[in-house]
C-alpha cells in the first residue's frame, strides 16, 4: 500500500477502535484461521451476531492497534478486516489486509541444500600419461607424466613428476626427470577454508598476477560448498493475502514452484539467464485467483559476491624458479601476499591485494559495481608499488553488459612510472599498456557475430595490436557455416581468413571442410571424426590438407576408451615431416586393501563394497556403471567432490540368503580422493522348511514356529515356512492348535540356490 493509503488506513483503524462500545456479549473460545493460517483457541465475544475481541487479544494475533484503544473491538469495523463466525463448527475465519495485519517477511531460498558430510577413506591414487613418437631418421621420443596422491579424511598429499627421453640417429638416449609440484592440503568444508603446504599459486585478482611459490597458503575455497551460490541472486518481493502457490518464470521458462504462507515474502532464487532478462512471479491463492508480478533482473558476473560474503587468500613462501626444468629451485628471499574480496552489498563488491618481498612492496584496491538491474557492471582498481628507489602505479577500468542477444565488454590497464610486482622480479615484467574490447550479437535468423580488439605493450617493446571478426550460423540441426578474420594491425602481412563448414552425420560422426588464407598461400582442409563413446569403445579421426607443398598431407588417429583408461595411436605426414605416435592415460588406485585400475581420476570417486557378494549391478544416479567383481568390489568414477552422489544396487540380483541394510545411499567424497561405500549386506543361513506331524500330514496353516528359541515364523500352505536366522544345528518348536511339537535338523547348503529341508517330522511334546 502506498504511503497515503497506509496513513488513511491507520486513521480508520484508530477510529474503529476508539468508537467501540464497552458492552459485553457471549464469551466464546473459537478455532481461528487468519488469512488461511490456523491459530490456537482464541477468546471472543459474540454480540449482535458479530465477533468482538479485546485489544490485547488482537495485539497478540498481530493486528496493529493504536495506543489507548477502547475494549472490546468489533472485528468487522477494522479497515481491511472481514471476520466470519461459524456457529456449527465453532470457528472464526478472519481475512486481513497487510495494513491491518503487519507480518514478518517470509524468506525462501530456492537453492538451499545442506552441506554434505564429505570424507575420504585412506588410499593412494596414481594418474599416469604416457606418450611416445617415432619419426624420420630414427628420432624417438618418450614422455611420462605421473601424479601420486595419498588421501584420508579431508587431507590430500599430492606430487607430480615429468620424465622426458629422446634419441636421434646420431645421438644416444638423453633423459631428464623433474619434480613439478608437491602439496599437502587440508580442507574445512563448514568454514569453506583450505590450508595448503608446499607448492602452490598465490591468490590474485583480475588486475594483479599470481606467482608460483613453495610455502603455505590459507584461503577461502567455495568449491567445498558447491551447492552454495556466491554471486548476488535476485530477490523477488511481494505479499500474499492468503496461503498461495508461487511459480517463478525467467524469460518464459519456469525456474521454481513452491508454497507460501500469507503475508509479505522474499523469494531468493538463481536466475536461469546470462545477463539482462525479465522475471515473472505468479501467485495462486487458496481460491484459485492468480496474480502476476513482473521484475527486471541482471545476472551479474562471477567477480561479484553476495552481501556479507568474503573471499580471501594469505600466502607466504619462496618464489619457484625454473619451473619444469629443475625440481628444487626456489628463491632465497621470502615473499608474501594477501588477497581479499567482500560483498559490501548485492550491488557492490570491494577488493584489495597486497604483496611483498625483499625491497618490494605493492598493493592496491578495486571495486565491482552493478549499475542497477539492467545496465551492466563497472570495475575499477588502482595499485602502487615501491621497489628500492623505483615507484609506479597501475590503473584498471572495465565495463561489461550482456543480454540474450547482445554482449559488450571493455577493459583497460595502464601503468605509470616503474610499477612492479613479485612476478616481475622473477619473470616477465608487468605490461605498461593493455586493453581489450569485444562485442557480440546473435539472432536466430542471421546467426552470431563477434568483433574484438586486443592491445598489449611491454616496457621498451613495440605494442601488439590485433583485431578479429567472426560469424557463424547453424543451418538446420546438423550443420554450421563459420567465417573468421584475424588481422595484425602492426604488421599488415599477418592476416588470416578462414571459412568452414561442418556437418553432423548419424552414428556421432562429424565432418568438416574449410579454406584458410594467410600471407600468400591458400590451404584447403577436410576432416572427419567419431569420438569414442563415454561408456567405452573405439573412436577415430582423419584429416587432410592441400595447397602448400611444405604442408600437404594428412593425419589419422584411432583411440580406445575403456574402463581402465584411454589408448591412442596415430600417424602424421605433412610435407617432408612424418612420424607415428602412441599414448595411454589412466590411473591405478589402492583402497580398501585392494588395487583398482581406472580412467584418469581428477575428482572424487568411490569404492563400492557388497561384502563379498559378486556380480551385483551398481547404479550411479540411476545409470548402470558396472557390477562388483569376484571380491564384491567396484570402483565408481568420477564422482563430484563435496556433492551428494546417489549410488544404488539392484537387490533382485542378490542371493536369497543375504540381509540388506539399504539399497540406496549417498556418497560424498572429498576432492581428488575416494570414499568407501557399503550397503550393509550380510550373508545369513536361510531356508524353506516343510513341516509335517507324526502321521505325515502337513502342519496346520498359521502354526507358530520358533527356531533355536529366537527366530519366529508362521506355517503356510503345504506345511511350508521360511526362516532366515538358522544355525548349523537347529531345534524348532512349533505351536499348533493341538499343542506343541519339536523337530531338529542340520543346515547344509549346496550351490547358490536357497536350500529346502523336509518333510521334517514334528514330534508332539508329551503332557506334563
Amino acid at each position: 500500500m502506498a504511503g497515503a493509503d497506509s496513513a488513511q488506513g491507520k486513521v480508520l483503524l484508530a477510529q474503529a477502535v476508539t468508537q467501540a462500545p464497552a458492552a459485553r456479549g457471549t464469551e466464546l473460545f473459537l478455532d481461528v484461521t487468519i488469512n488461511g493460517n490456523p491459530k490456537e483457541l482464541v477468546q471472543f465475544l459474540l454480540r449482535d451476531r458479530e465477533l468482538w475481541a479485546s485489544a490485547a487479544t488482537l495485539s497478540e494475533l498481530g493486528f496493529a492497534l493504536p495506543a489507548g484503544a477502547n475494549d472490546p473491538v468489533r472485528l468487522n469495523s477494522l479497515p481491511g478486516v472481514t471476520a466470519v463466525y461459524n456457529a456449527q463448527r465453532q470457528t472464526a475465519e478472519i481475512t486481513a489486509s497487510a495494513a491491518a495485519l503487519p507480518q514478518a517477511r517470509t524468506v525462501i531460498n530456492t537453492n538451499d541444500i545442506p552441506v554434505p558430510d564429505a570424507n575420504a577413506s585412506p588410499g593412494v591414487a596414481l594418474n599416469y600419461d604416457l606418450y611416445g613418437t617415432q619419426g624420420d631418421h630414427g628420432t624417438t621420443g618418450l614422455n611420462a607424466f605421473a601424479e601420486v596422491r595419498a588421501f584420508s579424511g579431508k587431507s590430500v598429499l599430492s606430487s607430480t613428476f615429468l620424465t622426458q627421453g629422446s634419441k636421434s640417429e646420431d645421438l644416444a638416449w638423453q633423459q631428464n626427470s623433474v619434480r613439478l609440484d608437491t602439496t599437502w592440503s587440508r580442507s574445512f568444508p563448514d568454514e569453506m577454508v583450505t590450508l595448503r603446504l608446499g607448492d602452490t599459486t598465490t591468490g590474485a585478482l583480475a588486475w594483479s598476477r599470481s606467482t608460483l611459490i613453495g610455502g603455505v597458503q590459507l584461503s577461502r575455497n567455495f568449491a567445498l560448498q558447491p551447492y552454495r551460490t556466491t554471486t548476488p541472486i535476485p530477490a523477488f518481493l511481494g505479499s500474499a493475502a492468503l496461503p498461495s502457490q508461487v511459480e517463478v518464470y525467467v524469460n518464459g521458462m519456469k525456474q521454481y514452484t513452491g508454497q507460501l504462507p500469507s503475508g509479505p515474502f522474499q523469494l531468493n532464487t538463481v536466475p536461469g539467464i546470462s545477463g539482462a532478462g525479465n522475471a515473472q512471479v505468479v501467485l495462486t491463492d487458496a481460491f484459485g485467483r492468480a496474480t502476476t508480478l513482473d521484475y527486471s533482473l541482471y545476472d551479474v558476473q562471477q567477480r561479484m559476491l553476495q552481501a556479507g560474503l568474503s573471499d580471501w587468500s594469505v600466502d607466504l613462501g619462496a618464489v619457484r624458479q625454473n619451473y619444469g626444468y629443475r625440481s628444487f629451485d626456489y628463491g632465497s628471499d621470502p615473499a608474501g601476499s594477501g588477497t581479499w574480496r567482500y560483498g559490501w552489498s548485492n550491488n557492490l563488491t570491494i577488493e584489495t591485494h597486497a604483496e611483498s618481498t625483499r625491497d618490494l612492496v605493492a598493493g592496491g584496491a578495486g571495486a565491482v559495481y552493478l549499475l542497477g538491474r539492467q545496465f551492466g557492471v563497472v570495475t575499477a582498481a588502482a595499485a602502487h608499488s615501491r621497489n628500492e628507489s623505483l615507484e609506479g602505479s597501475l590503473f584498471n577500468l572495465g565495463y561489461s553488459w550482456r543480454s540474450n542477444e547482445f554482449n559488450l565488454s571493455l577493459e583497460g590497464t595502464r601503468t605509470d612510472g616503474d610499477y612492479r610486482d613479485v612476478a616481475s622480479l622473477n619473470g616477465a615484467p608487468v605490461p605498461d599498456r593493455s586493453g581489450r574490447v569485444s562485442v557480440g550479437w546473435g539472432s536466430e535468423l542471421l546467426g552470431s557475430f563477434g568483433l574484438s580488439y586486443l592491445y598489449l605493450r611491454y616496457p621498451s617493446e613495440q605494442a601488439s595490436r590485433y583485431v578479429s571478426a567472426t560469424w557463424s550460423r547453424s543451418i538446420g540441426a546438423r550443420s554450421m557455416f563459420s567465417v573468421s578474420v584475424n588481422q595484425d594491425l602492426v604488421d599488415s602481412r599477418n592476416s588470416n581468413v578462414y571459412l568452414g563448414f561442418t556437418l553432423a552425420l548419424d552414428g556421432n560422426i562429424s565432418t568438416g571442410v574449410g579454406v584458410q588464407h594467410d600471407r600468400n598461400r591458400t590451404i584447403y582442409t577436410a576432416n572427419a571424426q567419431q569420438p569414442a563413446p563415454y561408456e567405452g569403445g573405439v573412436g577415430w579421426r582423419a584429416a587432410g590438407q592441400y595447397g602448400d607443398s611444405s604442408l600437404n598431407g594428412g593425419s589419422a588417429e584411432v583411440e580406445y576408451l575403456g574402463r581402465y583408461g584411454r589408448a591412442v595411436a596415430g600417424a602424421t605426414s605433412l610435407g617432408e615431416t612424418r612420424y607415428a605416435y602412441a599414448g595411454a592415460t589412466g590411473s591405478l588406485i589402492f583402497m580398501a586393501g585392494r588395487p583398482f585400475a581406472a580412467r584418469r581420476v581428477d575428482d572424487g570417486f568411490a569404492v563400492v563394497s557388497t561384502q563379498g557378494v559378486p556380480d551385483v549391478p551398481v547404479k550411479l544416479e540411476n545409470r548402470l556403471v558396472g557390477v562388483t567383481d569376484k571380491n564384491g568390489m567396484l570402483l565408481v568414477t568420477p564422482l563430484n567432490a563435496y556433492q551428494n552422489n546417489q549410488l544404488a544396487i539392484d537387490p533382485m540380483q542378490l542371493p536369497a540368503d543375504v540381509r540388506i541394510e539399504r539399497v540406496k545411499t549417498v556418497a560424498a567424497p572429498t576432492d581428488r580422493a575416494g570414499t568407501l561405500v557399503e550397503f550393509g549386506i550380510q550373508p545369513i543361513r536361510a531356508a524353506t522348511l516343510i513341516l509335517v506331524d507324526e502321521q505325515g500330514q502337513f502342519l496346520p496353516v498359521g502354526s507358530q514356529v520358533r527356531a533355536n528359541g529366537q527366530a519366529s515364523s508362521l506355517v503356510g500352505f503345504d506345511g511350508q515356512t521360511y526362516l532366515d536366522s538358522l544355525e548349523e544345528k537347529n531345534t524348532l518348536l512349533v505351536q499348533t492348535p493341538k499343542g506343541r511339537c519339536t523337530t531338529r535338523f542340520d543346515y547344509v547348503k549346496n550351490g547358490q540356490a536357497l536350500p529346502q529341508f523336509g518333510p521334517l517330522r514334528c514330534i508332539k511334546e508329551s503332557a506334563r
